[in-house]
């Protein structure tokens, strides 16, 4: 009986547990059901949302509705030109203060504990050292104020009565500048003094001397064997060496001579497989500047012919010139503001349309990109080198992956560009829309900045600050450069000083003040080639030092997500090489070098010149006041700036 009575309970706790699970499941059923329900009604929102972006209807709403992605955009940075002009640099003598063997040790373990700092030259790190100064604070004392300017580096040596060592901005820029011009003149020196090398330009010559790397030697050490093959020259930038020949195997090595500062051995090991017919032997502690043969070949051969091709057809030219002649009659007044196309720091850009019919000869409205700057700003950012570049660069520019600058006008507040309006929206926007980019959208863009690229540096102009919002789209959907606000021309073989650049984009030459050309628009293409196909940049912190620091550890730290390709990867990688004179763009094809690269495998460049290859995206534009694929921007409500009577804008 007990046996059958408990079979009973244990069927009756079996039934209520089945029937408890029954419940738990319409249970979940029901919300699965509410969470479907739920799902649809986002959905239909979702579908509402983007209705009403569309283009129809996108002027009444899209500025509420993309007011907070809108800030997101990215902010690009300037420094400070140096006070000293570069040619001076050499001979400026910097600040010493004497220091105890204790505190010049705190200071340099403070340094190279330093993120950023760590990355410098001990013959940096040891100027740094000298030239900081002391300074006392008394207990509570404020040292820095939240919302001051910064411009000194601080390395705390005690706590209560506070003894600090400091260091102002402009001799840190100029420490970091000096040793790397410094260094690249000596060494532009070394190779002009070399038979070998004397017939070569100087665009090539500051190529090698930029490829060329320090070795040492101690003393009594083999730095070439006879018999041995070979395939480095060598210049001596420090010490003595000895050269002997052993005439017969087992002879006793024959002195031949002593080789010092500025003298070279190995050269033939360029041209081709070299059999080392000499030992040389580092007499003391031996410094010497050398260079492989795959790094020479690399460089030399087909630089003069990328630096001065003229990608400028004279037809285009002729018409840029008949184009001039027009615009030159026109005045401020013959225009007026229809919308706003962007909003930044120096100002605004409005679309604007010009009704002088005299000039035009019909009633229809022809429109323009006015790019409207404050004066006062600029002064006060002490950025005025960089609009005067910018106005010679962009009119002068005629490519059609550029924006055209037809004119300026000026009056005491403001400063007035005049340029064509594209109305196909900033490709920014639209990534940011979509998300990302697949490979054929972003090799079409990517194609247009090469384009652009192979334009300004053929004429020596670097443009510095590439990123999606500087690029955008003609009605056709072609992909330009705008704002060239850091454009700057450099010529060939040189270099530029000042640091400028979105950070995200930033090479790392730049972030270390080491001097750079080119190159540095060819570690951005990369970055941007990053961007488009995931919809972030590679290297990004919360501030610019963190972004900075993560850049200088360098692009294979960086995980790559299985979104982009092989090919691509491949290309990212050789575009972001630590060293500037490694990246493709700069090496001996220059530019075609990234042409033929795999990922561009047959894509149709001459499609692209000429402009009759379809672009991945074709925006819609209905006519020539029609800015609905721009953001909306608020009404510029703020008072006028002061005037400015300084008259540094003459050329405008």
């Amino acid at each position: 009986m007990g046996t059958l009575r408990d079979l009973q309970y244990a069927l009756q706790e079996k039934i209520e547990e089945l029937r408890q699970r029954d419940a738990l499941i319409d249970e979940l059923e029901l919300e699965l059901d509410q969470k479907d329900e739920l799902i649809q009604k986002l959905q239909n929102e979702l579908d509402k949302y983007r209705s009403v972006i569309k283009p129809a209807t996108q002027q009444v709403h899209k500025a509420s509705v993309l007011q907070e992605q809108h800030r997101t955009k990215r902010q690009a940075i300037s420094g400070e030109p140096t006070a000293f002009d570069i040619h001076e640099l050499s001979h400026v003598t910097l600040p010493f203060y004497p220091k105890s063997p204790q505190s010049k040790d705190l200071i340099k373990e403070a340094i190279l504990d330093n993120d950023f700092m760590k990355n410098l030259e001990l013959s940096q790190i040891q100027e740094i050292v000298d030239s900081m100064y002391p300074v006392e604070y008394g207990k509570d004392s404020c040292i820095i104020k939240e919302g001051d300017v910064g411009s000194l580096v601080y390395v705390m040596e005690a706590l209560t009565n506070v003894k600090l060592w400091a260091i102002d901005r402009q001799c840190f820029q100029t420490i970091m500048m000096r040793t790397g011009l410094i260094k690249h003149a000596e060494y532009m020196e070394f190779l002009k003094s070399v038979p070998t090398f004397q017939g070569l330009s100087e665009e090539i010559l500051s190529k090698l001397a930029d490829v060329m790397e320090e070795t040492h030697y101690g003393d009594g050490e083999y730095i070439v064997r006879q018999g041995a093959r070979g395939d480095t020259f060598f210049i001596i930038s420090k010490g003595k060496v000895n050269v002997t020949r052993e005439d017969l195997p087992n002879d006793m090595p024959v002195y031949l001579r002593a080789l010092g500062k500025g003298d070279w051995f190995g050269e033939k090991a360029l041209q081709g497989e070299d059999i080392r017919t000499a030992n040389v032997i580092a007499a003391d502690a031996v410094t010497c500047l050398v260079i492989d043969r795959d790094s020479f070949k690399h460089l030399i051969g087909g630089l003069e012919d990328v630096s001065n091709k003229g990608y400028e057809d004279a037809g285009a030219k002729a018409k840029y010139e008949a184009e001039n002649a027009f615009f030159c009659n026109l005045k401020l007044v013959d225009f007026n503001i229809i919308d706003t196309l962007g909003v930044g720091g120096f100002g605004r850009v409005e679309l604007v349309g010009c009704l002088n019919k005299v000039q035009l000869k019909s009633d229809e409205i022809k429109t323009f990109a006015m790019k409207i700057l404050k004066k006062r700003h600029i002064v006060d950012t002490r950025q005025q080198e960089h609009i005067r570049s910018e106005k010679q660069i962009m009119q002068e520019a005629h490519s059609d992956f550029i924006v055209r600058l037809y004119r300026t006008f000026k009056d005491a507040k403001y400063l007035y560009m005049l340029m064509e309006a594209c109305l196909g929206g900033e490709l920014w926007t639209i990534l940011r829309d979509r998300g990302s980019f697949e490979d054929p959208t972003a090799r079409f863009y990517t194609a247009c900045v090469v384009e652009a690229f192979a334009y300004l540096h053929s004429k020596g102009i670097i443009y510095r600050d590439l990123k999606p919002e500087n690029l955008i789209l003609d009605h056709r959907g072609y992909a330009k450069l705008v704002d060239f606000g850091f454009a700057k021309k450099i010529g060939f073989g040189k270099k530029t000083w000042t640091f400028c650049g979105t950070p995200e984009y930033v090479a790392p030459e730049i972030i270390l003040n080491k001097g750079h050309d080119i190159s540095a628009d060819y570690w951005s293409l990369g970055i941007l080639m990053y961007e488009l196909l995931t919809g972030s940049p590679p290297f990004s912190g919360p501030d610019p030092m963190k972004t900075y620091n993560i850049i200088l550890r360098g692009i294979d730290m960086i995980e790559f997500p299985k979104k982009i390709t092989k090919n691509a990867a491949n290309l990212i990688k050789k575009l972001c090489r630590d060293n500037p004179s490694e990246r493709l763009g700069n090496l001996k094809n220059g530019v075609k070098d990234i042409q033929k690269h795999k990922w561009f495998e047959g894509f149709n460049w001459e499609g692209l010149r000429k402009g009759t290859l379809t672009p991945p995206i074709i925006p819609e534009v209905s006519s020539s006041t029609d800015t609905s694929n721009f953001d909306s921007f608020p009404e510029d409500n703020d008072d006028p700036p002061p005037d400015d009577m300084s008259g540094w804008d003459t050329d405008f």
